[in-house]
């Protein structure tokens, strides 16, 4: 509801700006300046000015043909079907169909001046230009929304907290109700909300574009993946081996101390202490106990990968 507010502040407001500007200079037809806003406001900077510049060049060649068939079989309505005609087979060829309304409706202008003289022109070029500019403008004063990105990246941290802190449950409970990997998909929908976010913000930056927030995003969907390696491992234990206890307690602290500013080294360190300790333990005696030891070393390796991810991510300037 908050986003479909802003977007209709943006809009209401590049309309009636460009309005009370054309009418402060004077413009024939002023109103058409504010449509002319309305549709020049995109989702971001960088579509609002990509989208101004190829309407800017459909209105260039909106009024040769315009001027042409004015001018040569006079101001008439069926002649301005054959404009539109010509102009929207450009555009579609082109690949400017957002600009064939905007430019045939400053275009039609001309039927009611019933001339195409310099002072008409420039009326339609600056009503043009005053809804385009203001298009811009309320889009450059678009902020990024930092704290709800921020928002958005500790719900997917919070999530991923919730995943390790179930697994350091399931390692010590085989019969662990309702462990079935559902909360993957609240996971993923959470990180895809995320990068979406991350990407208008980026789009809406025109200097010093900052990647961070789309880098710590697939940061945390690669180690996602390994989580449902991990998930595996853990889903396939059917006893509680006398090593899974030391384990299940480092996972536990891997959830509580996981935060985007954990550089992970003392983990990694104590993850490796751990290997250590686990590769000492007495040879398994059954093949179950087997299978189950094999399981808890593979998710620790698993484990191991999914903090090396958050490593090189700190190490290489994040």
């Amino acid at each position: 509801m908050r986003e479909l507010l802003l977007k209709s502040v943006k809009i209401i407001a590049a309309a009636v700006l460009a309005i009370l500007v054309a009418q402060a200079l004077g413009l024939d037809f002023a109103v058409s300046a504010g449509i002319v806003a309305i549709l020049s406001v995109q989702p971001t900077k960088k579509e609002t000015l990509r989208t101004a510049l190829a309407r800017f060049l459909a209105f260039a060649l909106a009024l040769a043909i315009s001027l042409a068939l004015f001018n040569l079989l006079g101001f008439t309505i069926p002649v301005f079907f054959v404009y539109l005609a010509i102009f929207i087979l450009v555009c579609q060829w082109r690949g400017w169909v957002s600009a064939m309304a905007m430019d045939s409706v400053l275009i039609s202008h001309f039927i009611s001046f019933g001339k195409t003289g310099p002072a008409e022109v420039l009326n339609e070029l600056l009503l043009f230009v005053i809804g385009v500019a203001f298009g811009i403008l309320v889009n450059i004063f678009l902020h990024k929304k930092t704290d709800y990105i921020e928002e958005l990246k500790s719900n997917t941290d919070d999530k991923i907290k919730l995943v390790l802190h179930r697994m350091a449950q399931r390692i010590l409970d085989p019969n662990l109700l309702d462990y079935d990997g559902s909360c993957f998909e609240s996971l993923g929908q959470s990180i895809f909300v995320a990068k979406k976010q991350a990407e208008e913000n980026f789009n809406n930056q025109f200097l010093g574009k900052d990647t961070f927030d789309s880098r710590y995003l697939a940061m945390r969907e690669a180690q996602t993946k390994v989580l449902q390696e991990m998930f595996k491992c853990a889903k396939e234990l059917s006893a509680v081996p006398h090593t899974a206890p030391l384990l299940a307690d480092f996972l536990e602290k891997v959830s509580l101390e996981y935060h985007k500013d954990n550089d992970v080294q003392s983990l990694l360190k104590e993850l490796s202490q751990i290997r250590q300790k686990m590769k000492s333990q007495p040879l398994p005696q059954t093949r179950p106990e087997f299978e189950d030891r094999a399981n808890l070393f593979l998710l620790m390796e698993r484990l191991n990968e999914f903090l090396t991810i958050k490593s090189n991510f700190v190490l290489n300037g994040k």
